[in-house]
């Protein structure tokens, strides 16, 4: 453990477009931040090959540069972007209080606050075939690369809800979509099992799972296995959506912060406050519903403003108490 303690005006927990857009807007507010990066530096997005979508870029751009871009933004205004994976916090449940930060189980970071930026890890399969082809056709948001499929053929995993509106969105740009469920009925609500049933060109297929990814560099087919028969049956496709969930990354903040039943972090209202003054929420780790960059971008710009509009409450119920 380090014997020093560093104090730091401004936090930042994680570094995808949340946690960079509230490094821009906080450091611009001469809030001094320190990002710590987490395990994976541009958090998602790394994975991604094309971003279509976010605004700015006619051309498209791909994930890892717009990371890189994203962070030289921050630094120019101040940013200190490091290295380090956050173990460990106790967080202040007074106004004003300083919240203590654990980084790689040994530094340690006295903040006076602190933005969460961890974002949430979408499920996979877990099977080498599929990790192989991730960013080559294997892909875990229907919204952010479907795209790229365009009248083509493509499978989707998954039962619930976001798997059948993801399948329904996939079925209005692509020719066939196949369904895979892995029970012999959905989870998701009645009405999203009447969108999914009504729309022609989607395949629903009961009790299977996936064998095998095919392709070598690229997504080429899809071997599935019944498991009630053991029958396997191979198509051709040339892109596969994995929509069984995601986790959002919070497990260090349980028994703290306060969270839904899944994980996700609760905020205040329309803000990213949290249940402790002086620590908010920003990105994929509160939202379970867009999952977007842009929008991740977004809160992380609430995020900064709502962290320098606290520091300045303090300040001036401190001055008032002087």
């Amino acid at each position: 453990m380090s014997d020093t303690t560093e104090r730091v005006k401004c936090l930042i927990v994680g570094s995808g477009p949340a946690g960079y857009t509230a490094a821009i807007y906080a450091a611009r507010a001469d809030l001094k931040p320190i990002m710590y990066t987490g395990m994976e530096p541009g958090g998602q997005l790394t994975t991604t090959t094309e971003v279509d979508n976010f605004p700015g870029y006619p051309e498209g751009i791909d994930g890892p540069t717009m990371m890189v871009q994203l962070q030289q933004q921050a630094e120019r205004f101040g940013t200190e972007v490091r290295i380090g994976m956050v173990t460990a916090v106790d967080f202040s449940k007074e106004v004003g209080g300083i919240h203590k930060v654990t980084v790689d189980n040994t530094t340690q970071i006295e903040a006076e606050t602190v933005i969460i930026s961890t974002g949430a890890t979408a499920k996979y399969l877990g099977l080498p075939s599929e990790q192989k082809l991730r960013g080559g056709g294997v892909s875990a948001c229907a919204v952010c690369d479907g795209f790229f499929y365009k009248g083509q053929d493509v499978a989707i995993v998954g039962a619930g809800d976001t798997a059948a509106e993801e399948a329904t969105y996939l079925a209005n740009i692509c020719t066939n979509v196949t369904m895979l469920v892995r029970k012999d009925h959905m989870r998701a609500s009645k009405a999203m099992q009447h969108r999914v049933n009504n729309t022609a060109n989607i395949k629903v297929m009961y009790n299977t799972e996936v064998d095998e990814v095919l392709g070598d560099q690229v997504v080429e087919g899809l071997r599935m296995v019944n498991n009630q028969t053991g029958e396997k049956e191979e198509i051709e496709i040339t892109g596969l959506f994995i929509a069984i969930g995601h986790k959002p990354n919070t497990d260090i903040f349980k028994g703290q912060l306060d969270m839904d039943d899944t994980g996700y972090l609760i905020t205040e209202g329309k803000s990213t406050k949290t249940n402790i003054p002086g620590v908010f929420a920003s990105g994929d780790v509160q939202d379970k519903e867009y999952r977007q960059a842009v929008t991740a971008a977004g809160t992380g710009c609430m995020a900064a403003l709502d962290a320098e509009r606290y520091l300045a409450t303090i300040g001036t119920n401190n001055e008032a108490s002087a």
